[in-house]
Protein backbone atom coordinates (compact mmCIF):
# COMPACT_ATOMS: atom_id res chain seq x y z
CA UNK A 1 0.00 0.00 0.00
CA UNK A 2 0.78 3.29 -0.89
CA UNK A 3 1.92 6.42 1.97
CA UNK A 4 -0.36 9.09 1.33
CA UNK A 5 1.40 12.44 0.71
CA UNK A 6 -0.81 14.36 -1.51
CA UNK A 7 -1.01 17.76 0.33
CA UNK A 8 -3.35 19.17 -2.09
CA UNK A 9 -5.96 16.15 -1.93
CA UNK A 10 -5.78 16.60 2.16
CA UNK A 11 -6.11 20.17 1.76
CA UNK A 12 -9.50 19.56 -0.54
CA UNK A 13 -10.73 17.02 2.09
CA UNK A 14 -10.42 19.38 4.93
CA UNK A 15 -12.06 22.11 3.24
CA UNK A 16 -14.74 20.15 2.38
CA UNK A 17 -15.50 18.34 5.85
CA UNK A 18 -15.14 22.02 7.37
CA UNK A 19 -17.74 23.21 5.02
CA UNK A 20 -20.30 20.03 5.99
CA UNK A 21 -19.15 20.72 9.51
CA UNK A 22 -20.45 23.92 9.17
CA UNK A 23 -23.68 23.07 7.49
CA UNK A 24 -24.09 20.32 10.23
CA UNK A 25 -23.51 22.54 13.22
CA UNK A 26 -26.27 24.60 12.11
CA UNK A 27 -28.77 22.35 11.50
CA UNK A 28 -27.88 21.41 14.97
CA UNK A 29 -29.29 24.95 16.56
CA UNK A 30 -31.58 23.82 19.10
CA UNK A 31 -30.05 20.69 19.73
CA UNK A 32 -32.11 17.31 19.89
CA UNK A 33 -34.94 19.48 21.40
CA UNK A 34 -35.90 21.36 17.80
CA UNK A 35 -39.19 20.05 17.19
CA UNK A 36 -39.18 21.76 13.45
CA UNK A 37 -41.27 19.81 10.71
CA UNK A 38 -40.41 19.42 7.49
CA UNK A 39 -41.93 20.89 4.68
CA UNK A 40 -43.05 18.00 3.57
CA UNK A 41 -45.01 16.86 6.62
CA UNK A 42 -42.20 14.57 8.33
CA UNK A 43 -42.29 14.19 12.07
CA UNK A 44 -39.34 16.55 13.06
CA UNK A 45 -35.32 17.13 13.44
CA UNK A 46 -34.67 14.22 15.96
CA UNK A 47 -38.32 13.48 16.48
CA UNK A 48 -36.99 9.73 16.52
CA UNK A 49 -34.37 10.15 18.35
CA UNK A 50 -34.51 7.84 21.95
CA UNK A 51 -38.52 8.65 21.48
CA UNK A 52 -41.28 7.73 19.12
CA UNK A 53 -41.78 9.24 16.03
CA UNK A 54 -45.49 8.98 14.40
CA UNK A 55 -47.12 6.62 16.74
CA UNK A 56 -49.15 4.18 15.36
CA UNK A 57 -50.71 0.26 15.10
CA UNK A 58 -51.89 0.73 11.37
CA UNK A 59 -51.35 -2.54 9.98
CA UNK A 60 -50.54 -3.25 6.09
CA UNK A 61 -48.40 -1.45 3.14
CA UNK A 62 -44.90 -2.43 2.25
CA UNK A 63 -41.87 -1.32 4.46
CA UNK A 64 -39.11 -0.39 1.85
CA UNK A 65 -35.09 -0.44 3.02
CA UNK A 66 -32.55 0.54 0.61
CA UNK A 67 -28.77 -0.29 1.46
CA UNK A 68 -25.50 0.08 0.07
CA UNK A 69 -24.07 -3.00 1.33
CA UNK A 70 -25.69 -6.80 2.01
CA UNK A 71 -25.02 -8.44 5.05
CA UNK A 72 -22.34 -11.16 5.81
CA UNK A 73 -25.07 -13.79 6.33
CA UNK A 74 -28.57 -13.87 7.22
CA UNK A 75 -27.94 -16.85 8.77
CA UNK A 76 -28.76 -16.79 12.65
CA UNK A 77 -25.30 -18.39 13.48
CA UNK A 78 -22.87 -17.10 11.22
CA UNK A 79 -24.40 -13.12 10.95
CA UNK A 80 -21.87 -10.45 12.75
CA UNK A 81 -23.26 -7.27 11.35
CA UNK A 82 -25.41 -5.37 13.59
CA UNK A 83 -28.09 -4.11 10.93
CA UNK A 84 -28.33 -7.93 10.32
CA UNK A 85 -29.39 -8.42 13.77
CA UNK A 86 -31.34 -5.87 14.06
CA UNK A 87 -33.64 -7.56 10.90
CA UNK A 88 -33.02 -10.73 11.83
CA UNK A 89 -36.21 -10.59 14.74
CA UNK A 90 -38.44 -10.23 11.21
CA UNK A 91 -37.83 -14.18 11.11
CA UNK A 92 -36.22 -15.34 13.91
CA UNK A 93 -37.09 -15.46 17.52
CA UNK A 94 -35.42 -16.07 20.79
CA UNK A 95 -35.70 -17.13 24.24
CA UNK A 96 -35.16 -13.57 25.88
CA UNK A 97 -34.64 -10.34 23.12
CA UNK A 98 -33.89 -6.67 23.32
CA UNK A 99 -37.01 -4.68 24.56
CA UNK A 100 -39.04 -2.90 21.88
CA UNK A 101 -38.65 0.41 23.72
CA UNK A 102 -36.91 3.93 22.85
CA UNK A 103 -32.96 4.71 24.01
CA UNK A 104 -31.95 3.00 27.02
CA UNK A 105 -34.91 0.57 27.52
CA UNK A 106 -34.03 -1.24 24.51
CA UNK A 107 -30.98 -2.56 25.48
CA UNK A 108 -32.81 -4.32 28.60
CA UNK A 109 -33.32 -8.18 27.90
CA UNK A 110 -37.08 -9.33 27.99
CA UNK A 111 -38.74 -12.52 27.61
CA UNK A 112 -39.99 -13.42 23.84
CA UNK A 113 -39.54 -17.02 23.49
CA UNK A 114 -40.08 -18.04 26.74
CA UNK A 115 -42.40 -17.15 29.57
CA UNK A 116 -40.19 -15.06 31.53
CA UNK A 117 -36.86 -14.14 31.81
CA UNK A 118 -34.11 -16.82 33.16
CA UNK A 119 -34.67 -18.63 36.43
CA UNK A 120 -31.17 -18.32 38.07
CA UNK A 121 -29.95 -21.14 40.05
CA UNK A 122 -26.43 -22.60 41.41
CA UNK A 123 -24.74 -19.11 42.30
CA UNK A 124 -25.35 -17.73 38.56
CA UNK A 125 -24.58 -21.09 37.12
CA UNK A 126 -28.09 -22.47 35.64
CA UNK A 127 -30.85 -21.00 33.54
CA UNK A 128 -33.88 -22.82 33.11
CA UNK A 129 -36.46 -21.85 30.82
CA UNK A 130 -40.20 -22.31 29.95
CA UNK A 131 -41.33 -21.84 26.74
CA UNK A 132 -44.42 -20.08 25.73
CA UNK A 133 -47.56 -21.89 24.39
CA UNK A 134 -48.42 -21.05 20.79
CA UNK A 135 -44.84 -20.63 19.27
CA UNK A 136 -44.83 -22.58 15.91
CA UNK A 137 -42.68 -22.17 12.50
CA UNK A 138 -43.62 -20.89 9.42
CA UNK A 139 -45.35 -24.20 8.34
CA UNK A 140 -47.41 -24.50 11.83
CA UNK A 141 -45.02 -27.40 13.72
CA UNK A 142 -44.44 -26.53 17.27
CA UNK A 143 -41.13 -24.56 18.38
CA UNK A 144 -39.49 -27.53 20.69
CA UNK A 145 -36.89 -26.86 23.78
CA UNK A 146 -34.64 -29.38 21.18
CA UNK A 147 -35.32 -26.62 17.89
CA UNK A 148 -33.81 -23.99 19.99
CA UNK A 149 -31.03 -26.46 21.52
CA UNK A 150 -30.19 -27.41 18.19
CA UNK A 151 -29.70 -24.00 16.76
CA UNK A 152 -27.08 -23.03 19.62
CA UNK A 153 -25.48 -26.07 18.83
CA UNK A 154 -24.53 -24.45 15.28
CA UNK A 155 -22.54 -21.96 16.98
CA UNK A 156 -19.92 -25.03 17.22
CA UNK A 157 -19.84 -26.09 13.62
CA UNK A 158 -17.39 -23.08 13.25
CA UNK A 159 -15.73 -25.23 10.21
CA UNK A 160 -18.84 -24.91 8.44
CA UNK A 161 -20.79 -21.71 10.10
CA UNK A 162 -17.96 -19.49 10.54
CA UNK A 163 -18.46 -15.94 10.88
CA UNK A 164 -20.72 -15.10 14.08
CA UNK A 165 -20.33 -14.64 17.54
CA UNK A 166 -18.88 -17.34 20.00
CA UNK A 167 -20.14 -16.47 23.66
CA UNK A 168 -22.21 -18.99 23.88
CA UNK A 169 -19.34 -21.48 22.68
CA UNK A 170 -16.95 -20.34 25.05
CA UNK A 171 -19.13 -20.02 28.27
CA UNK A 172 -20.97 -23.19 28.11
CA UNK A 173 -17.84 -25.24 26.61
CA UNK A 174 -14.57 -23.54 27.49
CA UNK A 175 -12.64 -26.64 26.66
CA UNK A 176 -14.04 -27.04 23.31
CA UNK A 177 -15.17 -30.91 24.05
CA UNK A 178 -18.05 -30.29 21.92
CA UNK A 179 -17.47 -30.91 18.16
CA UNK A 180 -20.98 -29.37 16.97
CA UNK A 181 -23.97 -30.71 15.49
CA UNK A 182 -22.55 -31.89 11.95
CA UNK A 183 -19.81 -33.80 13.91
CA UNK A 184 -22.20 -35.20 16.93
CA UNK A 185 -22.30 -39.08 17.32
CA UNK A 186 -25.43 -39.14 19.09
CA UNK A 187 -28.39 -40.56 17.48
CA UNK A 188 -30.82 -37.29 17.49
CA UNK A 189 -27.60 -34.82 16.87
CA UNK A 190 -28.32 -33.20 20.24
CA UNK A 191 -24.63 -34.50 22.39
CA UNK A 192 -24.01 -30.97 23.84
CA UNK A 193 -24.18 -31.48 27.72
CA UNK A 194 -23.90 -27.97 28.79
CA UNK A 195 -28.21 -27.80 27.60
CA UNK A 196 -30.75 -30.30 28.46
CA UNK A 197 -33.96 -30.18 27.17
CA UNK A 198 -36.09 -32.40 29.79
CA UNK A 199 -39.31 -31.68 27.94
CA UNK A 200 -40.67 -29.90 24.89
CA UNK A 201 -40.91 -27.16 26.70
CA UNK A 202 -38.37 -26.62 29.03
CA UNK A 203 -34.54 -25.90 28.47
CA UNK A 204 -32.31 -25.97 30.99
CA UNK A 205 -28.68 -24.05 30.61
CA UNK A 206 -25.34 -25.56 32.97
CA UNK A 207 -22.63 -23.09 32.79
CA UNK A 208 -19.21 -24.75 33.93
CA UNK A 209 -18.70 -21.24 35.61
CA UNK A 210 -20.97 -17.96 35.91
CA UNK A 211 -21.33 -15.76 33.85
CA UNK A 212 -23.57 -12.58 35.12
CA UNK A 213 -24.06 -11.85 30.91
CA UNK A 214 -25.36 -14.70 29.87
CA UNK A 215 -29.20 -13.70 29.46
CA UNK A 216 -26.99 -10.86 26.83
CA UNK A 217 -25.66 -14.00 25.00
CA UNK A 218 -28.50 -15.40 24.95
CA UNK A 219 -30.31 -12.11 23.21
CA UNK A 220 -28.30 -12.38 20.22
CA UNK A 221 -29.28 -14.15 17.36
CA UNK A 222 -27.35 -16.41 17.25
CA UNK A 223 -29.33 -18.00 19.87
CA UNK A 224 -32.28 -18.66 17.56
CA UNK A 225 -33.95 -21.51 17.29
CA UNK A 226 -33.06 -24.02 13.95
CA UNK A 227 -35.15 -26.96 13.06
CA UNK A 228 -32.80 -30.20 12.07
CA UNK A 229 -35.01 -31.32 9.29
CA UNK A 230 -34.68 -27.21 7.70
CA UNK A 231 -31.11 -26.91 8.23
CA UNK A 232 -29.42 -26.43 5.07
CA UNK A 233 -25.64 -25.91 6.65
CA UNK A 234 -23.47 -23.37 4.56
CA UNK A 235 -26.53 -22.48 2.40
CA UNK A 236 -29.03 -21.85 4.92
CA UNK A 237 -28.26 -17.92 4.68
CA UNK A 238 -30.01 -17.75 1.36
CA UNK A 239 -33.62 -19.28 2.77
CA UNK A 240 -33.59 -19.74 6.46
CA UNK A 241 -36.47 -21.00 8.32
CA UNK A 242 -38.69 -18.41 10.14
CA UNK A 243 -39.76 -18.70 13.42
CA UNK A 244 -41.07 -15.16 13.92
CA UNK A 245 -43.47 -13.26 12.19
CA UNK A 246 -42.30 -12.69 8.64
CA UNK A 247 -40.74 -15.57 5.94
CA UNK A 248 -38.17 -15.32 3.03
CA UNK A 249 -40.47 -15.37 -0.42
CA UNK A 250 -36.92 -14.85 -2.23
CA UNK A 251 -33.38 -13.53 -1.84
CA UNK A 252 -30.96 -12.58 -4.25
CA UNK A 253 -27.44 -11.54 -2.88
CA UNK A 254 -26.28 -8.23 -3.23
CA UNK A 255 -29.46 -7.49 -4.63
CA UNK A 256 -32.91 -7.71 -3.33
CA UNK A 257 -34.76 -9.33 -0.44
CA UNK A 258 -39.10 -9.63 -0.17
CA UNK A 259 -40.30 -11.07 2.76
CA UNK A 260 -44.02 -11.60 3.70
CA UNK A 261 -46.18 -12.47 6.42
CA UNK A 262 -45.97 -16.03 7.78
CA UNK A 263 -49.45 -17.04 8.65
CA UNK A 264 -48.71 -19.26 11.11
CA UNK A 265 -47.08 -16.90 13.65
CA UNK A 266 -49.81 -15.55 16.02
CA UNK A 267 -49.64 -12.29 17.87
CA UNK A 268 -50.73 -14.21 21.21
CA UNK A 269 -47.23 -15.79 21.08
CA UNK A 270 -45.44 -13.06 20.69
CA UNK A 271 -45.42 -9.71 23.51
CA UNK A 272 -42.38 -8.20 21.49
CA UNK A 273 -43.00 -7.83 17.71
CA UNK A 274 -45.80 -5.96 16.29
CA UNK A 275 -45.74 -6.97 12.73
CA UNK A 276 -47.55 -3.72 11.30
CA UNK A 277 -46.34 -4.30 7.44
CA UNK A 278 -47.75 -6.58 4.83
CA UNK A 279 -44.49 -7.02 3.14
CA UNK A 280 -41.21 -5.53 3.74
CA UNK A 281 -38.84 -5.15 0.51
CA UNK A 282 -34.83 -4.79 0.74
CA UNK A 283 -33.16 -3.29 -2.21
CA UNK A 284 -29.33 -2.91 -2.65
CA UNK A 285 -27.33 -0.07 -3.85
CA UNK A 286 -23.78 -0.14 -5.21
CA UNK A 287 -23.49 3.88 -4.86
CA UNK A 288 -24.24 5.41 -1.57
CA UNK A 289 -25.14 8.63 -3.36
CA UNK A 290 -27.41 6.89 -5.32
CA UNK A 291 -29.40 5.25 -2.97
CA UNK A 292 -29.16 8.60 -0.25
CA UNK A 293 -31.03 10.42 -3.43
CA UNK A 294 -33.95 7.28 -3.60
CA UNK A 295 -34.70 7.81 -0.18
CA UNK A 296 -35.02 11.53 -0.16
CA UNK A 297 -36.89 11.25 -3.17
CA UNK A 298 -39.41 9.00 -0.96
CA UNK A 299 -38.84 5.70 -3.25
CA UNK A 300 -37.42 4.26 0.28
CA UNK A 301 -38.26 4.08 3.88
CA UNK A 302 -34.76 3.84 5.62
CA UNK A 303 -31.52 2.80 5.00
CA UNK A 304 -30.90 -0.56 6.71
CA UNK A 305 -27.05 -0.21 7.08
CA UNK A 306 -28.12 2.87 9.77
CA UNK A 307 -24.26 3.77 9.90
CA UNK A 308 -25.62 7.50 8.19
CA UNK A 309 -26.11 9.58 5.05
CA UNK A 310 -23.08 10.37 2.67
CA UNK A 311 -21.88 13.28 3.08
CA UNK A 312 -23.63 14.47 -0.28
CA UNK A 313 -26.55 12.77 1.06
CA UNK A 314 -26.98 14.77 3.87
CA UNK A 315 -25.95 17.90 3.05
CA UNK A 316 -28.93 18.20 0.55
CA UNK A 317 -31.36 16.41 3.21
CA UNK A 318 -30.04 19.12 6.19
CA UNK A 319 -30.62 22.03 3.77
CA UNK A 320 -33.79 20.67 2.32
CA UNK A 321 -35.45 17.72 4.54
CA UNK A 322 -34.05 18.28 8.02
CA UNK A 323 -37.41 16.99 9.48
CA UNK A 324 -36.82 13.44 8.10
CA UNK A 325 -33.59 13.29 9.82
CA UNK A 326 -32.32 11.87 13.21
CA UNK A 327 -29.01 12.67 14.73
CA UNK A 328 -28.42 9.47 17.17
CA UNK A 329 -25.40 8.32 19.43
CA UNK A 330 -23.84 5.84 18.75
CA UNK A 331 -22.55 2.79 20.18
CA UNK A 332 -19.25 3.08 18.51
CA UNK A 333 -15.65 4.60 19.81
CA UNK A 334 -13.66 5.53 16.75
CA UNK A 335 -9.97 5.56 17.85
CA UNK A 336 -6.50 5.09 17.17
CA UNK A 337 -4.63 2.61 19.37
CA UNK A 338 -0.96 1.69 19.58
CA UNK A 339 0.47 -1.74 19.52
CA UNK A 340 2.79 -2.25 22.27
CA UNK A 341 4.87 -4.62 20.10
CA UNK A 342 6.04 -2.20 17.75
CA UNK A 343 8.64 0.30 19.34
CA UNK A 344 8.67 3.01 21.03
CA UNK A 345 5.11 2.52 21.86
CA UNK A 346 6.59 -0.33 24.31
CA UNK A 347 6.79 2.73 26.53
CA UNK A 348 3.77 3.80 27.46
CA UNK A 349 5.07 7.73 27.64
CA UNK A 350 5.46 7.44 23.86
CA UNK A 351 1.97 6.27 23.92
CA UNK A 352 0.87 9.42 25.85
CA UNK A 353 2.83 11.61 23.49
CA UNK A 354 0.48 10.70 20.94
CA UNK A 355 -2.28 11.74 22.86
CA UNK A 356 -1.61 14.85 23.96
CA UNK A 357 -0.05 15.77 20.52
CA UNK A 358 -3.30 15.01 18.62
CA UNK A 359 -5.72 18.01 17.75
CA UNK A 360 -8.72 16.19 19.00
CA UNK A 361 -11.09 19.27 17.58
CA UNK A 362 -9.32 18.38 13.66
CA UNK A 363 -9.72 14.64 14.14
CA UNK A 364 -13.68 15.37 15.09
CA UNK A 365 -13.88 17.58 12.01
CA UNK A 366 -12.16 15.12 9.36
CA UNK A 367 -14.62 12.57 10.74
CA UNK A 368 -17.84 14.93 9.93
CA UNK A 369 -18.02 17.75 12.39
CA UNK A 370 -19.70 17.29 16.11
CA UNK A 371 -23.09 16.24 14.30
CA UNK A 372 -22.29 13.76 12.06
CA UNK A 373 -18.87 12.79 13.41
CA UNK A 374 -20.06 12.90 16.85
CA UNK A 375 -18.95 14.39 20.34
CA UNK A 376 -15.08 14.66 21.00
CA UNK A 377 -13.83 11.02 22.52
CA UNK A 378 -12.20 11.28 26.13
CA UNK A 379 -11.96 7.94 26.89
CA UNK A 380 -13.05 4.36 25.14
CA UNK A 381 -16.31 3.02 27.20
CA UNK A 382 -19.43 4.19 24.48
CA UNK A 383 -22.04 6.22 26.14
CA UNK A 384 -24.42 3.14 26.04
CA UNK A 385 -22.48 0.52 28.12
CA UNK A 386 -23.12 0.68 31.49
CA UNK A 387 -20.64 1.97 33.90
CA UNK A 388 -19.51 4.68 30.95
CA UNK A 389 -18.86 8.60 32.16
CA UNK A 390 -18.99 10.29 28.88
CA UNK A 391 -16.74 13.66 28.77
CA UNK A 392 -17.42 13.67 32.79
CA UNK A 393 -14.26 10.90 32.57
CA UNK A 394 -11.50 13.03 30.66
CA UNK A 395 -7.98 11.74 31.74
CA UNK A 396 -6.29 13.73 29.73
CA UNK A 397 -7.98 17.18 29.39
CA UNK A 398 -9.41 16.36 25.90
CA UNK A 399 -12.59 18.07 26.21
CA UNK A 400 -11.36 20.47 29.29
CA UNK A 401 -9.14 21.57 26.33
CA UNK A 402 -11.64 22.08 23.52
CA UNK A 403 -10.16 19.06 21.59
CA UNK A 404 -7.05 21.42 21.26
CA UNK A 405 -3.43 19.53 21.28
CA UNK A 406 -1.01 20.29 24.48
CA UNK A 407 1.98 20.65 22.89
CA UNK A 408 3.75 21.22 26.27
CA UNK A 409 2.11 17.80 27.83
CA UNK A 410 3.14 16.08 24.99
CA UNK A 411 6.75 17.53 24.65
CA UNK A 412 6.90 16.37 28.47
CA UNK A 413 6.19 12.65 27.60
CA UNK A 414 8.64 12.50 25.15
CA UNK A 415 11.20 13.17 27.44
CA UNK A 416 9.89 10.73 29.69
CA UNK A 417 9.96 8.37 27.11
CA UNK A 418 13.41 9.02 25.69
CA UNK A 419 12.69 10.73 22.66
CA UNK A 420 13.21 14.30 23.30
CA UNK A 421 13.64 15.32 19.79
CA UNK A 422 10.14 12.74 18.52
CA UNK A 423 10.18 9.97 16.19
CA UNK A 424 8.95 8.35 13.44
CA UNK A 425 5.95 5.88 13.16
CA UNK A 426 3.39 4.40 10.35
CA UNK A 427 -0.33 4.92 10.72
CA UNK A 428 -2.52 1.78 9.23
CA UNK A 429 -5.66 2.96 7.73
CA UNK A 430 -8.29 0.97 5.67
CA UNK A 431 -8.32 2.04 2.34
CA UNK A 432 -11.94 1.53 1.74
CA UNK A 433 -12.74 4.04 4.70
CA UNK A 434 -12.51 7.49 3.31
CA UNK A 435 -13.31 9.33 6.72
CA UNK A 436 -10.74 7.22 8.47
CA UNK A 437 -7.61 7.27 5.67
CA UNK A 438 -9.10 11.80 6.39
CA UNK A 439 -8.60 10.76 10.10
CA UNK A 440 -4.90 9.81 9.66
CA UNK A 441 -4.04 12.86 7.67
CA UNK A 442 -5.22 15.03 10.44
CA UNK A 443 -3.39 12.65 13.26
CA UNK A 444 -0.31 13.18 10.73
CA UNK A 445 -0.45 16.97 10.40
CA UNK A 446 -0.67 17.35 14.07
CA UNK A 447 1.76 15.40 15.45
CA UNK A 448 4.52 16.92 12.96
CA UNK A 449 3.84 20.08 15.74
CA UNK A 450 5.67 18.13 18.35
CA UNK A 451 8.29 16.07 16.57
CA UNK A 452 6.59 12.72 15.46
CA UNK A 453 6.89 12.03 12.03
CA UNK A 454 4.02 9.94 10.71
CA UNK A 455 3.76 7.88 7.59
CA UNK A 456 0.33 6.62 6.26
CA UNK A 457 0.31 3.06 4.77
CA UNK A 458 -3.48 2.51 3.46
CA UNK A 459 -4.41 -1.66 3.59
CA UNK A 460 -6.89 -3.48 1.86
CA UNK A 461 -10.08 -3.15 4.13
CA UNK A 462 -11.39 -6.26 2.90
CA UNK A 463 -7.96 -8.10 4.49
CA UNK A 464 -8.31 -6.73 8.02
CA UNK A 465 -7.98 -9.89 9.64
CA UNK A 466 -4.99 -10.70 8.07
CA UNK A 467 -3.21 -7.74 8.07
CA UNK A 468 -3.54 -5.61 11.42
CA UNK A 469 -5.73 -8.46 12.65
CA UNK A 470 -2.21 -10.64 12.53
CA UNK A 471 0.36 -9.43 15.71
CA UNK A 472 3.50 -10.52 13.65
CA UNK A 473 2.19 -8.90 10.71
CA UNK A 474 2.16 -5.21 12.86
CA UNK A 475 5.30 -6.07 14.20
CA UNK A 476 6.85 -7.07 11.04
CA UNK A 477 5.41 -3.82 9.11
CA UNK A 478 5.88 -1.38 12.23
CA UNK A 479 2.23 -0.43 12.38
CA UNK A 480 2.68 1.89 15.74
CA UNK A 481 -0.89 3.47 15.33
CA UNK A 482 -3.80 1.60 13.98
CA UNK A 483 -7.05 3.61 13.12
CA UNK A 484 -10.67 1.53 13.95
CA UNK A 485 -13.61 1.67 15.66
CA UNK A 486 -15.43 -0.43 17.90
CA UNK A 487 -19.43 -0.66 19.07
CA UNK A 488 -20.52 -3.34 21.62
CA UNK A 489 -22.22 -6.55 21.00
CA UNK A 490 -24.55 -6.26 23.78
CA UNK A 491 -24.17 -3.45 25.68
CA UNK A 492 -21.90 -4.09 28.42
CA UNK A 493 -18.04 -3.93 29.35
CA UNK A 494 -18.11 -7.73 28.52
CA UNK A 495 -20.14 -7.18 25.43
CA UNK A 496 -17.45 -4.45 24.22
CA UNK A 497 -14.24 -4.59 25.71
CA UNK A 498 -13.39 -8.01 26.64
CA UNK A 499 -11.97 -9.17 22.82
CA UNK A 500 -9.89 -5.50 22.60
CA UNK A 501 -8.66 -5.70 26.28
CA UNK A 502 -8.32 -9.37 27.49
CA UNK A 503 -5.19 -11.09 27.09
CA UNK A 504 -6.86 -14.03 26.76
CA UNK A 505 -8.26 -12.46 23.54
CA UNK A 506 -4.91 -11.87 21.95
CA UNK A 507 -5.36 -14.10 18.68
CA UNK A 508 -2.46 -15.14 15.45
CA UNK A 509 -5.27 -14.07 13.72
CA UNK A 510 -8.46 -11.99 13.46
CA UNK A 511 -7.23 -10.20 16.68
CA UNK A 512 -8.87 -7.58 17.73
CA UNK A 513 -6.37 -6.83 21.09
CA UNK A 514 -4.20 -4.73 18.94
CA UNK A 515 -2.66 -2.70 21.87
CA UNK A 516 -1.68 -6.65 23.02
CA UNK A 517 -2.89 -5.79 26.41
CA UNK A 518 -2.26 -8.42 28.87
CA UNK A 519 -2.16 -6.57 31.97
CA UNK A 520 -2.92 -8.86 35.66
CA UNK A 521 -5.44 -5.94 36.68
CA UNK A 522 -7.76 -5.53 33.45
CA UNK A 523 -7.45 -9.48 33.25
CA UNK A 524 -8.47 -9.91 36.50
CA UNK A 525 -11.54 -7.11 37.09
CA UNK A 526 -13.01 -9.19 33.34
CA UNK A 527 -12.51 -11.86 35.53
CA UNK A 528 -14.34 -10.48 38.58
CA UNK A 529 -17.11 -8.79 36.39
CA UNK A 530 -18.33 -12.10 34.52
CA UNK A 531 -18.71 -13.64 38.15
CA UNK A 532 -20.20 -11.13 39.41
CA UNK A 533 -24.13 -10.83 39.69
CA UNK A 534 -25.06 -7.72 41.49
CA UNK A 535 -25.60 -5.07 39.06
CA UNK A 536 -24.47 -1.95 40.89
CA UNK A 537 -20.95 -3.87 41.40
CA UNK A 538 -20.79 -4.32 37.55
CA UNK A 539 -21.18 -1.07 36.60
CA UNK A 540 -18.46 -0.14 39.16
CA UNK A 541 -16.13 -2.66 37.51
CA UNK A 542 -16.98 -1.57 34.29
CA UNK A 543 -16.23 1.92 35.02
CA UNK A 544 -12.93 0.76 36.94
CA UNK A 545 -11.75 -1.42 33.63
CA UNK A 546 -12.19 1.53 31.35
CA UNK A 547 -10.27 3.76 33.55
CA UNK A 548 -7.26 1.29 33.61
CA UNK A 549 -7.36 1.35 30.08
CA UNK A 550 -6.68 4.63 29.71
CA UNK A 551 -4.18 5.32 32.24
CA UNK A 552 -2.13 2.70 30.42
CA UNK A 553 -2.11 5.54 27.41
CA UNK A 554 -2.73 2.52 24.95
CA UNK A 555 -5.71 4.42 22.75
CA UNK A 556 -6.38 7.98 21.60
CA UNK A 557 -10.46 8.15 21.06
CA UNK A 558 -11.39 10.25 18.55
CA UNK A 559 -15.48 10.27 18.94
CA UNK A 560 -18.13 8.82 20.51
CA UNK A 561 -19.60 8.14 17.12
CA UNK A 562 -23.31 10.10 15.88
CA UNK A 563 -25.11 9.49 12.54
CA UNK A 564 -27.72 11.08 9.89
CA UNK A 565 -29.90 8.94 9.59
CA UNK A 566 -32.95 9.28 7.16
CA UNK A 567 -36.82 7.92 8.06
CA UNK A 568 -39.05 8.46 5.70
CA UNK A 569 -42.97 10.71 6.07
CA UNK A 570 -44.26 6.89 5.39
CA UNK A 571 -42.76 5.48 8.20
CA UNK A 572 -44.26 5.33 11.92
CA UNK A 573 -43.18 3.87 14.77
CA UNK A 574 -39.75 5.04 14.61
CA UNK A 575 -37.33 5.28 17.63
CA UNK A 576 -34.01 4.66 18.00
CA UNK A 577 -32.54 2.06 20.38
CA UNK A 578 -29.38 1.28 22.56
CA UNK A 579 -30.38 -2.48 21.61
CA UNK A 580 -28.88 -1.97 18.43
CA UNK A 581 -26.29 1.21 18.93
CA UNK A 582 -27.88 3.97 18.48
CA UNK A 583 -30.25 2.53 14.93
CA UNK A 584 -33.80 2.15 14.32
CA UNK A 585 -35.49 -0.80 16.14
CA UNK A 586 -36.83 -2.52 12.74
CA UNK A 587 -38.68 -5.00 14.25
CA UNK A 588 -41.78 -2.75 14.95
CA UNK A 589 -41.91 0.11 12.21
CA UNK A 590 -44.39 0.38 9.83
CA UNK A 591 -45.71 2.23 7.10
CA UNK A 592 -49.25 4.82 6.29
Amino acid sequence: MTTQRTTGRRKQAAAAAAVVAALLTTAACGGGGDKSSDKNGAAGFNAGNNKVANASAKKGGTLKFAGAQDADSWDTTRGYYGFAWNFMRYYSRQLVTNKAEPGAEGAKVTPDLATSTAKVTDGGKTYTYTLRDGVTWEDGKPITSKDVKYGIERVWAQDVLSGGPVYLKDVLDPKGAYKGPYKDTSKDKLGLKAISTPDDKTIVFHLPQANSDFEEMLALTSASPVRQDMDTKSKYGLHPFSSGPYKFKSYTPNKSIDLVRNTNWKQSSDPIRKALPDEITVNFFTNANDMDQRLINGDYDLDIGQTGMSPQGRTIALKQHKGNLDNPVSGYVRYAVMPQTVAPFDNEHCRKAVIYGADHKSLQTARGGPVAGGDIGTNMLPPSVPGAEGQKYDPYGTAANDGAANVAKAKEELKACGKPSGFKTTIAVRNNKPVEVATAESLQASLKQVGITVDIEQYDGAQTAGIIGSPSNVKKKGFGIIIMGWGPDFPTVQGFGLPLWDGKYILDSGNNNFAEINDKTINGLFDSYVKELDPAKKVSISTEINHKVMEGGYYLPFVFEKFINWRSTRLTNVYTTDGYSGQYDFVNLGVK
